[in-house]
């Protein structure tokens, strides 16, 4: 792509980005995208053939933006507590920082199984990376606790995402909480097994 083109193909993801993310996948009209990029419709349709394209470049750019966002944090920290307190604040500030856009959750395309396989691999790559350092950190049931981590993060996401009034200090809260929660609790007993729980649990 030349310069110009390269220009262009990322001021309509930024449009279309904008346009999903306030109104939702239905609502957006490809003429709209085109305007809000400051071109004509028809040059949308030479970069994107559809408004599913679209919608699933902008996907990919958000979801590869996450991954490489995270990595670059997690090389930068070198304990296994510090680890998990940036990725459960990369988690949480992602949708903090995506509350205007929620409707890039909830109002995607409905039944694109080209979109539902990205989102699968995804969060595998996700959970892989997370897998990565609890291995790193001694984990004896890696898969299982990243994925009980991230579904911990998950949950409290819901509250950026429903809650108007939440505000950063309420990230930092939350971020603060879960990372000592899974800390304190799983990553203290990593290694205990089953075996050690009191009888009946």
């Amino acid at each position: 792509m030349s310069s110009a083109s390269i220009h262009k193909h990322t001021a309509i993801l930024d449009a279309a980005y904008e346009l999903f993310g306030s109104g939702g996948f239905y609502e957006t009209k490809m003429s709209e995208v085109a305007e809000r990029a400051g071109i004509a419709k028809g040059t949308v349709y030479l970069y994107f053939k559809n408004k599913e394209d679209l919608f699933m470049a902008v996907t990919r750019r958000d979801c590869e933006g996450f991954l490489q966002q995270l990595e670059g944090k997690l090389r930068a920290s070198g304990s296994l507590t510090g680890k998990l307190s940036v990725i459960a604040a990369h988690h949480l500030f992602y949708y903090y920082e995506r509350k205007q856009h929620t409707k890039l959750f909830f109002r995607a395309p409905n039944n694109n199984p080209e979109l539902v396989a990205y989102m699968a691999l995804f969060m595998d790559e996700y959970m892989q990376a997370v897998v990565k350092v609890l291995l790193e950190g001694g984990a004896s049931e890696p898969e299982l606790m990243a994925k009980s981590y991230i579904g911990m993060l998950d949950r409290l996401k819901m509250d950026i995402l429903f809650d108007p009034s939440f505000s950063e200090e309420d990230v930092h809260k939350r971020t603060k909480f879960a990372a000592s929660l899974f800390i304190g609790g799983a990553v203290a007993n990593m290694n205990a097994s089953l075996g050690d729980l009191p009888a009946g649990q």
